[in-house]
């Protein structure tokens, strides 16, 4: 086996030198896009767009923007995705889209159905060898290169319809996997087909044992409950002491800060934390390593990026972009400014407006993280409260506190002009307390907020829940396990059917 180490190290190394060292820049992504465009120019998108005039103009980038509008997915849906998924051949990209990913949005929401094309799903697989040469440069043992990878993601079973084949993206890109990978992957084909939690969970508890696992990728909030129930079933001191080569969590999907605390008491030893920005649009960026501050944008697998800053000038009060034409290139970005994504992708999405917030620690090395989503922030008063805020109080007042907080939520009571807090702990917690606390943490944070309270917002209200109510409701809405999270800030609707779940449960 350390002869097969040794191996798998070399090979890594080489692999690193060869695709990671080799600098990109933003002409990268011209030539991305005009690849995107020359192969779609004859598409029924295309055409309406004025591909090939864009592709022989002097600037393509702006005849592009100009000629096509951003659009979110229930647009984009109407006007072109549902003939894509009916089977319409040439129609947004060339042919026809044989696999579809259901995105798992967030509690509630119902679920896209992202195209997912075979030039697509070759980028993913180019990006996570990418990724997996950047392990060249934490290194780690010899030991580390003979174990497992476990992936705790959703079904990878599929769904067989008339025109094409849908499920969760996880289970599209282990059926284009390779069979030498198959057999370091874990938890196996068995399990990973699960489409039921519980039962996954549970099977992944007793196969534990036999694992050699290095690396465990996953959302945090099912990955340390697997750890978690592990230690306890085999009665352990940390998961090291079953899983001793476990070296490397890659991580995405929500910020990971809050659940920090739970991570180091299921620990034996310190490991390597690496974010990853993967959704089922594409493969976007990942963290070259555990000492960076943001995540490298991949500019040459098929993506072409372009950024919107999420001010008023750009976007209205609900979110909405003010002008359908206009965002910024990799060019013109800038440091500490908070984007909304807009993707136009080898798949056949064009200037599809994702959803999510970025913003760039490092504009030359184009290095970014994730603040926020859209439609994920509160501005009942005037007080404009980010994601970014909120994440930040609550790591905070958990901190002062000395308590654990990884799940919590939050939505505006229009009718008492406040906000309505609910908070996922176990210990004991003055509600009125921690309210106060919490409420000071957001005047000091956001101008806006402290101006808000001072004349039209009322004090917040929050209550305490034991942390299982959050995963409760995750079962109750068909949501539990694999790739669903639970979202920070609620909607109306999303409000409205959690208090009426708080109501039944009481």
């Amino acid at each position: 086996m350390a002869i097969i180490g040794k191996l798998l190290k070399k090979t890594n190394q080489i692999n690193y030198k060869r695709v990671v060292k080799r600098g990109k820049n933003h002409a990268t992504q011209r030539e991305t896009l005009l690849k995107l465009l020359d192969y779609a120019k004859n598409t029924k998108f295309g055409l309406t767009h004025s591909f090939l005039k864009a592709i022989k103009q002097k600037n393509p980038v702006l005849s592009f923007q100009q000629n096509t509008p951003i659009t979110e997915y229930e647009e984009f849906y109407t006007l072109w995705l549902a003939k894509t998924i009916e089977g319409k051949k040439d129609h947004t990209w060339p042919g026809r889209i044989k696999y579809f990913a259901l995105s798992s949005g967030t509690t509630g929401s119902p679920s896209k159905r992202i195209p997912v094309s075979e030039k697509m799903i070759r980028s993913f697989q180019k990006t996570s060898v990418r990724q997996l040469s950047t392990l060249h440069d934490l290194n780690l043992s010899e030991q580390f290169y003979s174990t497992s990878a476990l992936a705790v993601g959703g079904s990878t079973k599929l769904t067989k319809k008339r025109k094409h084949t849908e499920g969760d993206l996880s289970g599209i890109l282990k059926k284009h996997t390779s069979l030498i990978v198959s057999p370091i992957t874990k938890p196996g084909s068995k399990i990973a087909s699960m489409k039921d939690w519980n039962q996954k969970l549970e099977a992944m508890i007793e196969k534990a044992p036999q694992w050699n696992i290095g690396i465990l990728a996953g959302i945090p909030s099912w990955c340390i409950l697997l750890m978690e129930r592990i230690v306890d079933r085999y009665a352990l001191s940390s998961i090291h002491d079953l899983w001793p080569n476990l070296e490397v969590y890659v991580h995405g999907g929500v910020f990971m800060r809050p659940y920090l605390p739970r991570l180091e008491k299921v620990l034996g030893k310190p490991i390597h934390l690496l974010d990853t920005y993967l959704a089922s649009e594409g493969y976007f960026a990942y963290q070259m390593t555990p000492h960076s501050q943001g995540m490298k944008l991949i500019l040459n697998t098929g993506v072409f990026y372009e950024f919107i800053p999420f001010t008023s000038e750009y976007f209205d009060e609900d979110g909405q972009v003010r002008d359908k034409h206009k965002a910024f290139t990799l060019s013109e970005i800038q440091e500490k400014v908070d984007y909304a994504l807009v993707i136009s992708t080898n798949a056949g999405l064009w200037r599809y407006l994702i959803g999510d917030l970025v913003r760039f620690t490092d504009a030359k090395t184009q290095e970014l993280v994730i603040t926020g989503r859209i439609r994920q922030y509160l501005s009942l008063a005037g007080e404009h409260l980010s994601l970014e805020n909120i994440n930040t109080a609550i790591i905070n007042c958990a901190t002062a506190e000395n308590i654990e907080i990884s799940e919590f939520c939050i939505f505006a009571d229009n009718e008492h002009q406040k906000h309505i807090w609910f908070i996922g702990c176990d210990g004991a917690v003055d509600e009125q307390s921690f309210a106060q606390i919490l409420d000071k943490q957001l005047v000091e944070l956001n101008d806006d907020y402290a101006s808000a309270r001072k004349y039209t917002l009322n004090m917040p209200e929050l209550k305490i829940l034991p942390l299982q109510v959050f995963y409760s409701f995750m079962k109750e809405s068909g949501k539990m396990g694999s790739q669903h999270k639970f979202p920070r800030v609620l909607n109306s609707e999303q409000a409205k059917r959690w208090l009426t779940f708080l109501s039944v449960t009481e």
